[in-house]
């Protein structure tokens, strides 16, 4: 979204994206498109055409606008749960250890990524402790050999000033101690012919847990509460379980359609009010917070270009607590791919357009592969981040209570002023107009202001509407403020 004059297709049923989704198409002409269950569609010769199989789609018109049509589309089948994820989601940094460290999550090293967070002028948030800290999918135990007082470690990271999340996922590993007794307890997902489900993801082949069966969750929901308890983590990043690695056919406590079992294992991870979710269905309005997937290290829209329309459709879906990609793309291999030509500018422009997104999460540090004065441009960004703490908080707050996206297309807040197609360029709430730049070696850009005065980061005054080439140097993420 927005879809424009492109020819577009996508399948629902089941979904393939590993991103959030939700069955809903919004139109800027006042006009929504709902189902209980998910759908096909594509536009093509100016035709929107949904699969014709389905009863359930219901197309209601006559809301005016952009606004309008969202607004009554998720009051009437998504309205908002009134529960805030936790806050130091949205007024601090995140910090993930997995591009920095990838597989090799050991207790010192990420001691010492943390402590080197703050030696090099960065802010304390969120650190994400990512997959191999543990024993083994569903052995949700710290490693023994690569932590020797993870009880301690735990306490140095709080003393710090950060929260700690763990990775977790739902899958288990086959041909172990732990697999053998869910199995028995039959609380794996299992195949027509009675036997476990051994499905293929990106680290190998692992049962599933079924989630749909009440002392499945329960006994994944012990394991994680002693991490909780004995070590104080205080939350978890819940990765994996897509759609995808589900079939229509698999034996479960209860018998649901693939995308059900990607809303489950939200659902289950809800209970943490510190969560991220990277993978979900029909969870818009609930208090999960929302990763966008694993971005490359560049700037088409598989990269950095992908990271405003991306999060603009996340917030027209219902999911308003979003946080985009690692900065400088999170896509690990891809980033491997590129350690010995590394583009200094796309990483400074990821932590820029990231900034006064309701999230945003640092991985590869930045003082490690950068020069001083690129890090120093990532300092700034995620200091802005925390300058804008209390104004990204209320936001989240309003989206509590009324159910609106915290950043907001341009059609959104200035509805049939001819901004359909902007897509570079976005609304912090109804007041705060942002325009990363998101192409290489520009050093100016052109902003598109609706009507009103908006005073700029540089301090100048801006009168809309109108279109403007502004200075925007490496140094400068501009920024723009509604005064009248």
């Amino acid at each position: 979204m927005p879809f424009g004059d492109l020819e577009f297709a996508r399948k629902l049923n089941p979904a393939h994206t590993p991103n959030q989704a939700n069955p809903v198409l919004i139109s800027n002409k006042g006009r929504f498109i709902w189902s209980e269950k998910p759908f096909d569609f594509e536009i093509k010769d100016g035709l929107l055409k949904i699969d014709n199989n389905l009863d359930e789609v219901i197309m209601e018109d006559g809301y005016e606008n952009l606004r309008g049509a969202y607004r009554a589309v998720q009051e009437k089948f998504f309205p908002p749960r009134e529960i805030l994820p936790d806050s130091l989601m949205f007024t601090a940094p995140q910090y993930n250890t997995w591009i920095e460290l990838m597989y090799d999550q050991e207790e010192e090293k990420i001691l010492k990524y943390a402590e080197s967070i703050l030696e090099n002028g960065m802010p304390p948030g969120i650190l994400m402790i990512d997959d191999n800290w543990q024993e083994d999918y569903g052995v949700w135990n710290f490693h023994p050999g690569r932590f020797k007082n993870p009880k301690k470690m735990i306490e140095r990271l709080h003393e710090l000033g950060f929260k700690v999340l763990l990775w977790t996922c739902p899958f288990v590993s086959p041909d172990s101690e732990t697999y053998r007794f869910l199995a028995r307890k039959g609380y794996l997902i299992r195949k027509q012919n009675g036997r476990p489900a051994i499905r293929e993801w990106w680290n190998g082949h692992s049962a599933i847990l079924d989630l749909t069966n009440p002392k499945a969750a329960d006994w994944y929901k012990q394991q994680l509460d002693i991490l909780v308890t004995e070590y104080q983590i205080d939350g978890f990043k819940f990765d994996a379980g897509d759609p995808m690695y589900y079939r229509i056919d698999d034996q479960c406590a209860l018998s649901i359609h693939s995308n059900e079992h990607a809303e489950a294992f939200a659902r289950f991870g809800m209970q943490y009010s510190l969560n991220e979710f990277r993978a979900c269905w029909k969870m818009a309005g609930k208090p999960v917070v929302q990763r966008l997937c694993d971005k490359l290290h560049n700037w088409d829209a598989r990269g950095l270009g992908s990271l405003i329309p991306n999060g603009l459709a996340q917030g027209l879906m219902g999911y308003a607590f979003t946080c985009p990609d690692m900065i400088g793309g999170g896509e690990y291999q891809n980033f491997l791919a590129n350690t010995e030509n590394l583009d200094q500018e796309l990483f400074v422009r990821y932590a820029q357009c990231s900034a006064l997104f309701p999230m945003m999460q640092f991985s590869a540090a930045p003082w490690r592969v950068l020069t001083e004065k690129h890090n120093k441009y990532c300092i700034e960004a995620a200091n802005l981040h925390v300058q804008f703490a209390e104004d990204i908080l209320n936001l989240a707050k309003h989206a509590v209570k009324t159910g609106e996206p915290i950043i907001r297309h341009m059609e959104y807040c200035f509805p049939h002023q001819g901004f359909e197609q902007i897509n570079d360029q976005f609304m912090l709430g109804d007041d705060i107009l942002v325009a990363p730049v998101v192409k290489k070696g520009m050093t100016k850009r052109t902003i598109h202001f609706p009507a009103g005065k908006w005073e700029g980061d540089d301090g100048s005054i801006i009168k809309g509407p109108c279109q403007q080439e502004v200075d925007a140097p490496l140094s400068r993420l501009p920024w723009y403020r509604k005064i009248t």
